[in-house]
Parts: C-alpha cells; sequence; structure tokens
C-alpha cells in the first residue's frame, strides 16, 4: 500500500516472531521491518510468571509498540501479545488466543487482528519420575517444542528455559528431583521455542493484512473492520430474535463512517434449537 511503501517498521519484539511477521508485511504493504536487538519485551510481562502483566492486552501492545517506536526513532510499529486458557466458547478446551497491534504515529492509527486457536500443546504438571518426564515430553511434541522446569508451579527462583535436548532434560531433571524431590515441567511459550504457536501468529498477522487493506468506502483509510457485532438473528419457527448473530457493523477510525451488513455467517434463520422461546 502507498500509505506504508518503503517506510521502517519496528517489529517489538525478542522471541523471534519476525520470522513469519516480517516476510508478510513486506511483501504486503511494501514495509521495510527491523528487529532490535536490545528490546527487553518481558518487563511488560513472561510466560513463566516471574514476571506479570498488569495491564490488559490492548494496552500491553500500545506500550510495546510506542516504547519501541520511541526508543528506535520509527513512527511504523507492530506488537504481538498470546495468551493461553480456556477457549471462549468451547468450554474445557485450551486455546491460543494471539492479539496483533500495527501502529501508525505518523498517521494515527491502530488496526488490530486477533486469532484464537484450539491449535496449541500448552500443558503443564508435577514430575515425580523419569517415565512420568519423558511420556509428559513426548505428549507436548518435545523436542521441536521447548521446555521449562521449575523446582514447582510457583516458584520461579530455580527455572532452566528453553530446554530443547533429551540430555539437558534428562540432566535438568536429576539434578532438581536431587535438590527438591519432584519438578514442575511446563511447554515454554515462547514463539521461538514454540512452532504451533507461531503457526497462530501468522495465522494472525495474515488477518491484520487483510483488515489494514480494507479501506473506508468514504476517507480511503486503512483498517475499514467490524467494531460492533449485532445479535438478533430470526427464528425460523416463530420468527423471534435468538443471541445469535444478524449483523456485523464495519467502522472507520478516522472519519467514524459505518456500514452495516447483514447476515455474516450466510445465514438468513436460526435454528429453533438455539431459540429462547422455541427451546426454553
Amino acid at each position: 500500500m502507498k500509505l506504508f511503501q518503503n517506510r521502517k517498521l519496528v517489529i517489538a519484539t525478542k522471541h523471534g516472531k519476525e520470522k513469519v511477521i516480517a516476510p508478510i508485511l513486506e511483501k504486503e504493504l511494501g514495509v521495510k521491518c527491523f528487529v532490535p536487538e536490545d528490546f527487553d519485551t518481558d518487563q511488560w510481562g513472561t510466560f513463566s510468571g516471574e514476571i506479570a502483566r498488569n495491564e490488559d492486552v490492548l494496552n500491553t501492545l500500545r506500550n510495546k509498540s510506542l516504547h519501541a517506536m520511541k526508543r528506535y526513532d520509527c513512527d511504523l510499529a507492530i506488537a504481538s501479545e498470546g495468551s493461553f486458557g480456556a477457549h471462549p466458547s468451547i468450554f474445557f478446551a485450551q486455546a491460543d488466543d494471539e492479539a496483533l497491534l500495527f501502529m501508525d504515529a505518523k498517521n494515527d492509527l491502530e488496526i488490530t487482528a486477533r486469532e484464537i486457536s484450539l491449535n496449541t500443546n500448552c500443558d503443564g504438571r508435577t514430575i515425580e519420575n523419569k517415565q512420568e518426564l519423558l511420556a509428559f515430553a513426548e505428549k507436548v511434541l518435545f523436542p521441536s517444542h521447548g521446555l521449562i522446569m521449575k523446582s514447582s508451579e510457583n516458584n520461579f527462583k530455580k527455572a532452566i528455559k528453553g530446554i530443547t535436548d533429551k540430555k539437558t532434560l534428562l540432566e535438568s531433571f536429576e539434578n532438581m528431583t536431587n535438590e527438591f524431590g519432584t519438578v514442575y515441567l511446563e511447554t515454554d511459550m515462547r514463539a521461538l521455542y514454540n512452532p504451533t504457536r507461531m503457526e497462530v501468529i501468522e495465522k494472525a498477522t495474515l488477518q491484520l493484512v487483510q483488515t489494514i487493506k480494507t479501506q473506508c468506502p468514504k476517507c480511503d483509510t486503512p483498517g475499514f473492520s467490524v467494531t460492533e457485532i449485532q445479535e438478533g438473528l430470526p427464528c425460523e419457527w416463530c420468527k423471534s430474535p435468538t443471541r445469535s448473530t444478524l449483523s456485523h457493523v464495519y467502522g472507520c477510525k478516522k472519519c467514524h463512517f459505518t456500514v452495516e451488513k447483514k447476515y455474516p455467517n450466510q445465514k438468513t434463520k436460526e435454528d429453533p434449537m438455539y431459540c429462547d422461546f422455541c427451546n426454553p
């Protein structure tokens, strides 16, 4: 896009995310990406728990982007933040929730994308013996995916991160069990140690690019995207509004122009099983 062509863009990361982010942004937007070597994103929180994330995802992304732009004299940035836990709609399923923020300080633009995926190996448990150790490691795709070993789940004083070979795994286990009796083993969810997570970040980046390339019909500003989801899809039997999605409202962050697009899920009526009147 002409608005971003040949401009420098800082990727605010220390965990190798540029491997999937940079090629997409450079190809689709024409930017020139760079990654600072000494930018410590751990100050805004770590997956292993030593440093808590004190703000919500969007403000954390803003902080990363603003600090990176100021420190490296750049007016274009992208930041990524992931979290892991229960899927918002599929109960008892673990999910990887990846958020991206594209910030253009020159044009006062913030464009976001979010990808929620069931494709994750996120896990952790107390290990008492070598058999449990190797079984857990195999289950979470070790050694292609890294591991973290701690004396206990919430004790961060002694932690070995980025374990990616069997020799280190066994030696670390022997040393720590001699000292503590058991260990707590968990997946290393930092992107450079987790190819599965990297795939989800790549999908989020592709989604972000599509949002950036969608321009406002009125003022041509990039990032014309869904700002509101309207419920009320009518029941097939009684015609009453259900809680299912009736429309998406798209909005412009610059001129605030909006467009409502009905039936985004290609459904004009809802199954009565989802109707509060027909199936209370």
